[in-house]
Protein backbone atom coordinates (compact mmCIF):
# COMPACT_ATOMS: atom_id res chain seq x y z
CA UNK A 1 0.00 0.00 0.00
CA UNK A 2 1.47 3.84 -1.39
CA UNK A 3 0.73 5.96 1.85
CA UNK A 4 1.45 8.51 -0.54
CA UNK A 5 -0.92 7.91 -2.88
CA UNK A 6 -3.44 10.67 -2.89
CA UNK A 7 -0.27 13.44 -2.60
CA UNK A 8 1.21 11.53 -5.65
CA UNK A 9 -1.98 11.47 -7.50
CA UNK A 10 -2.68 15.37 -6.23
CA UNK A 11 1.24 16.38 -7.61
CA UNK A 12 0.69 14.77 -11.08
CA UNK A 13 -3.14 16.75 -11.53
CA UNK A 14 -0.85 20.11 -10.83
CA UNK A 15 1.43 19.32 -13.76
CA UNK A 16 -1.40 18.38 -16.78
CA UNK A 17 -2.61 20.82 -18.47
CA UNK A 18 -6.45 22.16 -18.42
CA UNK A 19 -7.82 20.22 -21.38
CA UNK A 20 -6.47 16.82 -19.86
CA UNK A 21 -7.94 17.38 -16.41
CA UNK A 22 -11.08 18.80 -18.08
CA UNK A 23 -11.25 15.48 -19.77
CA UNK A 24 -15.42 14.10 -19.26
CA UNK A 25 -15.84 11.35 -17.07
CA UNK A 26 -18.84 10.19 -18.30
CA UNK A 27 -20.50 10.10 -21.40
CA UNK A 28 -22.78 12.54 -20.85
CA UNK A 29 -19.99 15.12 -20.33
CA UNK A 30 -19.03 14.67 -23.70
CA UNK A 31 -19.20 17.19 -25.99
CA UNK A 32 -20.04 17.52 -29.63
CA UNK A 33 -20.47 15.01 -32.38
CA UNK A 34 -24.06 14.24 -31.50
CA UNK A 35 -24.34 12.97 -35.56
CA UNK A 36 -23.17 9.78 -34.03
CA UNK A 37 -23.83 9.48 -30.38
CA UNK A 38 -27.19 11.23 -30.25
CA UNK A 39 -29.91 9.14 -28.88
CA UNK A 40 -31.01 6.90 -31.89
CA UNK A 41 -27.43 7.01 -33.31
CA UNK A 42 -25.47 4.33 -34.71
CA UNK A 43 -23.02 4.50 -32.21
CA UNK A 44 -25.53 5.51 -29.24
CA UNK A 45 -27.34 1.85 -29.90
CA UNK A 46 -24.04 0.13 -30.33
CA UNK A 47 -23.26 1.45 -26.57
CA UNK A 48 -26.99 1.15 -25.59
CA UNK A 49 -26.60 -2.85 -26.74
CA UNK A 50 -23.75 -3.36 -25.36
CA UNK A 51 -22.09 -4.39 -29.28
CA UNK A 52 -19.17 -2.56 -29.56
CA UNK A 53 -17.26 -4.72 -31.91
CA UNK A 54 -14.25 -2.57 -34.31
CA UNK A 55 -14.27 1.22 -35.05
CA UNK A 56 -12.79 3.62 -36.38
CA UNK A 57 -12.90 7.54 -35.29
CA UNK A 58 -11.57 9.35 -38.04
CA UNK A 59 -10.95 13.14 -37.76
CA UNK A 60 -9.17 16.49 -37.06
CA UNK A 61 -6.99 16.54 -33.58
CA UNK A 62 -8.44 17.89 -30.31
CA UNK A 63 -12.21 16.87 -30.65
CA UNK A 64 -12.70 13.83 -28.30
CA UNK A 65 -11.92 10.92 -30.59
CA UNK A 66 -9.37 9.50 -27.19
CA UNK A 67 -11.66 10.66 -24.64
CA UNK A 68 -14.59 8.69 -26.14
CA UNK A 69 -12.96 5.79 -26.82
CA UNK A 70 -11.95 5.84 -22.81
CA UNK A 71 -15.39 6.61 -21.81
CA UNK A 72 -16.76 4.18 -24.01
CA UNK A 73 -14.73 1.62 -22.30
CA UNK A 74 -15.82 2.89 -18.90
CA UNK A 75 -19.36 2.78 -19.74
CA UNK A 76 -19.25 -0.88 -21.52
CA UNK A 77 -16.77 -2.15 -17.89
CA UNK A 78 -14.72 -3.03 -20.38
CA UNK A 79 -10.81 -3.27 -19.82
CA UNK A 80 -8.98 0.17 -21.35
CA UNK A 81 -5.35 -0.37 -22.93
CA UNK A 82 -3.98 1.82 -25.00
CA UNK A 83 -1.46 1.96 -28.03
CA UNK A 84 0.24 4.51 -30.33
CA UNK A 85 0.74 3.66 -33.60
CA UNK A 86 3.57 6.14 -34.25
CA UNK A 87 5.50 4.21 -31.14
CA UNK A 88 4.64 0.87 -30.99
CA UNK A 89 6.07 -2.11 -33.03
CA UNK A 90 4.63 -5.35 -33.90
CA UNK A 91 6.15 -7.32 -30.18
CA UNK A 92 3.63 -4.28 -28.67
CA UNK A 93 0.91 -5.64 -30.51
CA UNK A 94 1.24 -9.04 -30.23
CA UNK A 95 1.75 -8.86 -26.23
CA UNK A 96 -1.46 -6.74 -25.88
CA UNK A 97 -3.34 -8.97 -27.66
CA UNK A 98 -1.92 -11.57 -26.14
CA UNK A 99 -3.00 -9.82 -22.35
CA UNK A 100 -6.13 -9.53 -24.03
CA UNK A 101 -6.96 -13.05 -24.35
CA UNK A 102 -6.05 -13.96 -21.31
CA UNK A 103 -8.26 -11.75 -19.88
CA UNK A 104 -11.30 -12.89 -21.81
CA UNK A 105 -10.18 -16.61 -20.89
CA UNK A 106 -9.38 -16.00 -17.03
CA UNK A 107 -12.54 -13.82 -16.06
CA UNK A 108 -14.91 -13.30 -19.34
CA UNK A 109 -13.79 -9.49 -19.09
CA UNK A 110 -13.28 -7.75 -22.38
CA UNK A 111 -10.34 -5.17 -23.79
CA UNK A 112 -10.69 -2.07 -25.63
CA UNK A 113 -7.91 -1.47 -27.25
CA UNK A 114 -7.72 1.64 -28.61
CA UNK A 115 -4.70 2.52 -31.35
CA UNK A 116 -3.95 6.26 -31.77
CA UNK A 117 -2.91 7.49 -35.12
CA UNK A 118 -3.86 3.67 -35.87
CA UNK A 119 -2.88 5.26 -40.32
CA UNK A 120 1.05 5.00 -38.91
CA UNK A 121 0.52 1.14 -38.36
CA UNK A 122 2.27 -1.02 -41.34
CA UNK A 123 -0.18 -2.80 -43.40
CA UNK A 124 1.85 -6.23 -41.50
CA UNK A 125 0.84 -4.74 -37.84
CA UNK A 126 -2.64 -3.88 -39.51
CA UNK A 127 -3.24 -7.12 -40.31
CA UNK A 128 -2.26 -8.15 -37.18
CA UNK A 129 -5.49 -7.06 -35.61
CA UNK A 130 -7.40 -8.72 -37.56
CA UNK A 131 -8.01 -11.91 -36.30
CA UNK A 132 -8.89 -10.84 -32.96
CA UNK A 133 -10.79 -8.32 -34.37
CA UNK A 134 -13.08 -10.78 -36.04
CA UNK A 135 -13.05 -13.16 -33.21
CA UNK A 136 -14.14 -10.55 -30.72
CA UNK A 137 -11.38 -11.30 -28.49
CA UNK A 138 -10.85 -7.43 -28.32
CA UNK A 139 -12.91 -4.00 -29.55
CA UNK A 140 -10.69 -2.23 -31.91
CA UNK A 141 -11.22 1.68 -31.57
CA UNK A 142 -9.09 2.65 -33.95
CA UNK A 143 -8.14 7.05 -34.03
CA UNK A 144 -6.76 8.23 -37.68
CA UNK A 145 -6.47 12.30 -38.55
CA UNK A 146 -5.97 10.41 -42.23
CA UNK A 147 -8.86 9.32 -44.34
CA UNK A 148 -9.47 5.57 -43.35
CA UNK A 149 -10.26 4.27 -46.75
CA UNK A 150 -7.03 5.87 -48.19
CA UNK A 151 -4.51 4.98 -45.15
CA UNK A 152 -5.79 1.59 -43.58
CA UNK A 153 -6.51 -1.97 -45.28
CA UNK A 154 -9.74 -3.29 -46.44
CA UNK A 155 -9.41 -6.34 -44.19
CA UNK A 156 -9.73 -3.99 -41.56
CA UNK A 157 -11.80 -1.43 -42.81
CA UNK A 158 -14.48 -4.00 -44.12
CA UNK A 159 -14.79 -5.44 -40.23
CA UNK A 160 -14.87 -1.92 -38.74
CA UNK A 161 -17.51 0.62 -38.37
CA UNK A 162 -16.18 4.27 -39.68
CA UNK A 163 -17.12 7.21 -37.75
CA UNK A 164 -16.18 10.60 -38.74
CA UNK A 165 -15.67 13.27 -36.39
CA UNK A 166 -16.31 16.95 -36.80
CA UNK A 167 -14.81 20.08 -35.66
CA UNK A 168 -16.72 21.60 -32.20
CA UNK A 169 -18.65 24.39 -33.17
CA UNK A 170 -18.14 27.45 -31.59
CA UNK A 171 -21.01 26.68 -28.89
CA UNK A 172 -19.22 23.57 -27.89
CA UNK A 173 -16.20 24.80 -26.84
CA UNK A 174 -17.86 27.80 -25.24
CA UNK A 175 -19.84 24.58 -22.82
CA UNK A 176 -16.27 23.32 -22.50
CA UNK A 177 -15.17 26.94 -21.52
CA UNK A 178 -17.76 27.33 -18.72
CA UNK A 179 -17.18 24.64 -17.16
CA UNK A 180 -14.02 24.47 -17.13
CA UNK A 181 -14.46 28.32 -15.39
CA UNK A 182 -16.63 27.14 -13.42
CA UNK A 183 -15.07 23.41 -12.11
CA UNK A 184 -12.94 24.29 -8.91
CA UNK A 185 -11.56 20.74 -8.49
CA UNK A 186 -10.36 19.62 -12.21
CA UNK A 187 -10.72 23.24 -13.72
CA UNK A 188 -10.47 27.15 -13.00
CA UNK A 189 -13.01 27.72 -10.65
CA UNK A 190 -10.74 28.29 -7.42
CA UNK A 191 -9.03 31.14 -9.25
CA UNK A 192 -11.92 34.22 -8.94
CA UNK A 193 -10.97 35.93 -11.91
CA UNK A 194 -13.95 36.88 -14.60
CA UNK A 195 -13.60 36.91 -18.12
CA UNK A 196 -16.01 38.93 -20.76
CA UNK A 197 -17.44 37.48 -23.03
CA UNK A 198 -16.04 38.47 -26.25
CA UNK A 199 -12.81 37.18 -24.83
CA UNK A 200 -14.67 33.86 -24.72
CA UNK A 201 -15.96 34.34 -27.99
CA UNK A 202 -12.66 35.10 -29.45
CA UNK A 203 -10.44 32.07 -28.10
CA UNK A 204 -13.71 29.93 -29.66
CA UNK A 205 -13.30 31.14 -32.94
CA UNK A 206 -10.15 30.92 -33.23
CA UNK A 207 -9.50 27.69 -32.13
CA UNK A 208 -11.21 26.41 -35.25
CA UNK A 209 -13.04 23.50 -33.47
CA UNK A 210 -9.83 21.82 -31.29
CA UNK A 211 -11.19 21.97 -27.98
CA UNK A 212 -7.73 21.46 -26.91
CA UNK A 213 -6.42 24.74 -28.27
CA UNK A 214 -9.34 26.56 -26.78
CA UNK A 215 -8.76 25.12 -22.96
CA UNK A 216 -5.24 25.79 -23.94
CA UNK A 217 -5.46 29.11 -24.54
CA UNK A 218 -8.51 29.72 -21.66
CA UNK A 219 -6.16 28.80 -18.69
CA UNK A 220 -3.01 30.73 -20.11
CA UNK A 221 -5.54 33.68 -20.23
CA UNK A 222 -6.70 32.65 -16.54
CA UNK A 223 -3.16 32.27 -15.03
CA UNK A 224 -1.74 35.47 -16.67
CA UNK A 225 -4.39 37.73 -14.63
CA UNK A 226 -5.15 35.43 -11.72
CA UNK A 227 -2.52 37.75 -9.71
CA UNK A 228 -2.61 41.07 -11.57
CA UNK A 229 -6.19 42.34 -12.88
CA UNK A 230 -8.14 38.88 -12.58
CA UNK A 231 -10.39 40.17 -15.65
CA UNK A 232 -9.23 38.39 -19.15
CA UNK A 233 -10.69 41.03 -21.94
CA UNK A 234 -10.30 40.60 -25.22
CA UNK A 235 -6.42 41.91 -25.44
CA UNK A 236 -5.54 39.29 -22.88
CA UNK A 237 -7.62 36.23 -24.87
CA UNK A 238 -5.46 37.19 -27.83
CA UNK A 239 -2.17 37.45 -26.74
CA UNK A 240 -2.64 34.07 -25.07
CA UNK A 241 -3.85 32.38 -28.48
CA UNK A 242 -1.04 30.94 -30.31
CA UNK A 243 -0.54 32.17 -33.89
CA UNK A 244 -2.72 30.63 -35.74
CA UNK A 245 -2.09 27.19 -38.09
CA UNK A 246 -4.32 26.44 -40.54
CA UNK A 247 -4.69 22.60 -40.76
CA UNK A 248 -3.25 21.69 -43.71
CA UNK A 249 -1.74 18.14 -45.40
CA UNK A 250 -0.39 18.34 -49.07
CA UNK A 251 -1.40 14.95 -49.57
CA UNK A 252 -4.50 14.76 -47.15
CA UNK A 253 -8.11 15.21 -47.21
CA UNK A 254 -7.82 19.03 -45.98
CA UNK A 255 -5.74 19.79 -49.70
CA UNK A 256 -8.60 17.48 -51.92
CA UNK A 257 -11.41 19.21 -50.04
CA UNK A 258 -10.68 22.73 -50.04
CA UNK A 259 -8.92 22.75 -53.40
CA UNK A 260 -12.65 20.61 -54.60
CA UNK A 261 -14.53 23.55 -52.93
CA UNK A 262 -12.43 25.95 -54.74
CA UNK A 263 -13.34 24.98 -58.16
CA UNK A 264 -16.59 23.82 -57.21
CA UNK A 265 -16.82 27.77 -56.27
CA UNK A 266 -15.63 29.04 -59.49
CA UNK A 267 -18.18 26.53 -61.55
CA UNK A 268 -21.04 28.13 -59.78
CA UNK A 269 -20.42 31.71 -60.30
CA UNK A 270 -19.68 33.09 -56.80
CA UNK A 271 -16.45 34.74 -56.62
CA UNK A 272 -16.33 35.85 -53.10
CA UNK A 273 -16.38 32.33 -51.95
CA UNK A 274 -13.76 31.80 -54.41
CA UNK A 275 -11.64 33.80 -52.87
CA UNK A 276 -12.24 32.64 -49.65
CA UNK A 277 -11.00 28.95 -50.79
CA UNK A 278 -8.18 30.76 -52.69
CA UNK A 279 -6.82 32.32 -49.42
CA UNK A 280 -7.65 29.46 -46.82
CA UNK A 281 -5.25 27.74 -49.27
CA UNK A 282 -2.58 30.64 -49.56
CA UNK A 283 -2.45 30.72 -45.79
CA UNK A 284 -2.29 27.23 -45.10
CA UNK A 285 1.13 26.86 -46.75
CA UNK A 286 -0.49 25.17 -50.36
CA UNK A 287 1.72 25.55 -53.14
CA UNK A 288 0.58 28.37 -55.34
CA UNK A 289 1.43 26.54 -58.90
CA UNK A 290 -1.01 23.78 -57.79
CA UNK A 291 -3.54 26.12 -57.39
CA UNK A 292 -2.01 27.90 -60.54
CA UNK A 293 -2.79 24.67 -62.63
CA UNK A 294 -6.36 24.22 -61.13
CA UNK A 295 -7.11 27.40 -62.49
CA UNK A 296 -6.21 26.44 -66.12
CA UNK A 297 -8.15 23.43 -66.11
CA UNK A 298 -11.23 24.98 -64.97
CA UNK A 299 -10.57 28.11 -67.82
CA UNK A 300 -11.00 25.20 -70.32
CA UNK A 301 -13.19 22.87 -68.10
CA UNK A 302 -16.05 25.00 -66.87
CA UNK A 303 -15.50 28.17 -69.05
CA UNK A 304 -14.78 26.76 -72.18
CA UNK A 305 -15.81 28.54 -75.30
CA UNK A 306 -18.59 30.25 -73.59
CA UNK A 307 -15.48 33.21 -72.65
CA UNK A 308 -11.81 31.68 -74.64
CA UNK A 309 -10.17 34.75 -73.10
CA UNK A 310 -10.31 32.47 -69.66
CA UNK A 311 -7.79 30.48 -70.87
CA UNK A 312 -5.58 32.95 -71.87
CA UNK A 313 -5.98 34.60 -68.32
CA UNK A 314 -5.34 31.42 -66.30
CA UNK A 315 -2.49 31.00 -68.29
CA UNK A 316 -0.85 34.32 -67.68
CA UNK A 317 -1.63 33.46 -64.14
CA UNK A 318 -0.04 30.69 -64.38
CA UNK A 319 2.94 32.05 -65.52
CA UNK A 320 3.13 34.96 -63.23
CA UNK A 321 2.86 32.25 -60.16
CA UNK A 322 6.24 30.61 -61.90
CA UNK A 323 8.05 34.22 -62.48
CA UNK A 324 7.36 36.16 -59.05
CA UNK A 325 6.33 33.56 -56.58
CA UNK A 326 4.66 34.59 -52.80
CA UNK A 327 3.68 36.80 -51.62
CA UNK A 328 3.17 38.69 -54.71
CA UNK A 329 1.63 36.10 -57.00
CA UNK A 330 -1.95 36.02 -54.92
CA UNK A 331 -3.01 39.16 -56.50
CA UNK A 332 -2.26 37.33 -59.86
CA UNK A 333 -3.96 34.17 -58.98
CA UNK A 334 -6.75 36.52 -57.21
CA UNK A 335 -7.46 38.07 -60.62
CA UNK A 336 -7.83 34.64 -62.15
CA UNK A 337 -9.53 33.24 -59.88
CA UNK A 338 -12.31 36.27 -59.69
CA UNK A 339 -12.24 36.47 -63.43
CA UNK A 340 -13.44 32.93 -64.14
CA UNK A 341 -15.54 32.45 -61.67
CA UNK A 342 -17.58 36.10 -63.25
CA UNK A 343 -17.33 34.65 -65.93
CA UNK A 344 -20.27 32.85 -68.25
CA UNK A 345 -19.63 28.86 -68.30
CA UNK A 346 -20.07 25.96 -70.68
CA UNK A 347 -18.71 22.28 -70.35
CA UNK A 348 -19.07 22.04 -73.93
CA UNK A 349 -16.05 21.25 -74.76
CA UNK A 350 -14.81 19.15 -71.91
CA UNK A 351 -18.27 16.78 -72.61
CA UNK A 352 -17.02 16.76 -76.48
CA UNK A 353 -13.54 15.42 -76.13
CA UNK A 354 -14.78 13.12 -73.69
CA UNK A 355 -17.12 11.46 -75.48
CA UNK A 356 -14.75 11.57 -78.91
CA UNK A 357 -12.59 9.32 -76.56
CA UNK A 358 -15.16 7.43 -75.35
CA UNK A 359 -16.02 6.53 -79.03
CA UNK A 360 -12.60 5.74 -79.82
CA UNK A 361 -11.70 3.11 -76.97
CA UNK A 362 -15.32 1.25 -77.62
CA UNK A 363 -15.76 1.28 -81.32
CA UNK A 364 -14.09 0.42 -84.16
CA UNK A 365 -11.10 2.83 -85.51
CA UNK A 366 -12.05 4.67 -88.34
CA UNK A 367 -9.78 4.88 -91.16
CA UNK A 368 -8.78 8.70 -92.55
CA UNK A 369 -10.89 9.20 -95.88
CA UNK A 370 -8.67 9.48 -99.01
CA UNK A 371 -9.50 12.94 -100.24
CA UNK A 372 -8.22 13.70 -96.28
CA UNK A 373 -5.01 11.93 -96.38
CA UNK A 374 -1.25 13.63 -96.58
CA UNK A 375 -1.08 14.02 -100.46
CA UNK A 376 2.45 16.49 -99.67
CA UNK A 377 4.77 13.05 -101.27
CA UNK A 378 5.70 12.41 -104.69
CA UNK A 379 3.44 9.35 -105.51
CA UNK A 380 0.54 9.93 -103.28
CA UNK A 381 -1.79 11.01 -105.64
CA UNK A 382 -1.50 6.98 -107.32
CA UNK A 383 -2.50 6.05 -103.71
CA UNK A 384 -5.61 8.18 -104.34
CA UNK A 385 -4.51 10.09 -101.09
CA UNK A 386 -5.60 13.59 -101.32
CA UNK A 387 -7.06 13.13 -103.92
CA UNK A 388 -10.52 15.29 -104.31
CA UNK A 389 -10.09 17.46 -101.33
CA UNK A 390 -11.53 20.81 -101.72
CA UNK A 391 -9.46 23.65 -99.79
CA UNK A 392 -12.25 25.52 -97.55
CA UNK A 393 -10.52 28.78 -97.98
CA UNK A 394 -11.38 29.09 -101.71
CA UNK A 395 -15.12 29.45 -100.54
CA UNK A 396 -16.50 33.20 -99.77
CA UNK A 397 -17.77 31.99 -96.38
CA UNK A 398 -14.55 29.77 -95.51
CA UNK A 399 -16.50 26.29 -95.94
CA UNK A 400 -17.39 23.60 -98.38
CA UNK A 401 -19.85 20.77 -98.87
CA UNK A 402 -17.28 17.91 -97.65
CA UNK A 403 -16.65 14.61 -95.42
CA UNK A 404 -14.18 14.98 -93.15
CA UNK A 405 -15.09 12.02 -91.24
CA UNK A 406 -16.80 9.09 -93.34
CA UNK A 407 -19.93 8.62 -90.97
CA UNK A 408 -22.22 11.10 -89.29
CA UNK A 409 -20.88 11.81 -85.33
CA UNK A 410 -21.89 15.12 -83.38
CA UNK A 411 -20.07 15.32 -80.38
CA UNK A 412 -19.72 19.26 -79.32
CA UNK A 413 -23.15 21.03 -78.59
CA UNK A 414 -22.37 24.43 -77.86
CA UNK A 415 -24.48 26.66 -75.10
CA UNK A 416 -26.14 29.27 -75.27
CA UNK A 417 -24.28 31.08 -72.83
CA UNK A 418 -21.22 33.66 -73.44
CA UNK A 419 -18.95 34.00 -76.62
CA UNK A 420 -20.45 29.91 -77.74
CA UNK A 421 -23.47 31.16 -78.50
CA UNK A 422 -22.04 32.53 -81.69
CA UNK A 423 -20.61 28.78 -82.21
CA UNK A 424 -23.98 27.47 -81.49
CA UNK A 425 -25.30 29.62 -84.43
CA UNK A 426 -22.36 28.54 -86.53
CA UNK A 427 -22.35 25.37 -86.07
CA UNK A 428 -26.27 24.81 -85.99
CA UNK A 429 -26.15 26.36 -89.66
CA UNK A 430 -23.14 24.36 -90.91
CA UNK A 431 -24.81 20.53 -89.69
CA UNK A 432 -27.65 21.91 -91.18
CA UNK A 433 -26.15 22.47 -94.61
CA UNK A 434 -23.87 19.11 -94.55
CA UNK A 435 -27.61 17.54 -93.71
CA UNK A 436 -29.33 18.67 -96.23
CA UNK A 437 -26.38 18.18 -99.00
CA UNK A 438 -26.28 14.50 -97.42
CA UNK A 439 -30.14 14.24 -98.35
CA UNK A 440 -29.86 15.20 -101.29
CA UNK A 441 -26.70 13.31 -102.61
CA UNK A 442 -28.76 10.26 -101.43
CA UNK A 443 -31.93 11.10 -103.26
Amino acid sequence: MNLFAAEEETNRNKARPLAARMRPRRLDEFCGQQHILGEGKLLRRMLDADRIGSVIFFGPPGIGKTSLAELIARHTKRRFRRLNATGAGVKDVRELLSEAENALSADGTQTVVFIDELHRFSRSQQDILLPDVESGTISLIGATTANPFFSLVAPLISRSQIFEFRELDTTDLLQLMNAALQDSERGLGNLSVSIDDDALELIATLSDGDARRALMALEIAVLSVATTTKNVDRTVAQESLQKRVIRFDPNGDDHYDVASAFIKSIRGSDPDASLYWLARMLESGEDPRFIARRLVISASEDIGNADPQGLLVATAAYQATETIGMPECRINLAQATTYLACAPKSNAAYKAIDAALQDVRTNSVLPVPMHLRDGHYKGAEKLGHGVGYQYAHDSDDGWVEQDYLGVPKQYYEPVSRGYEIQFRVWVDKLRQQQRTSTNNDGS
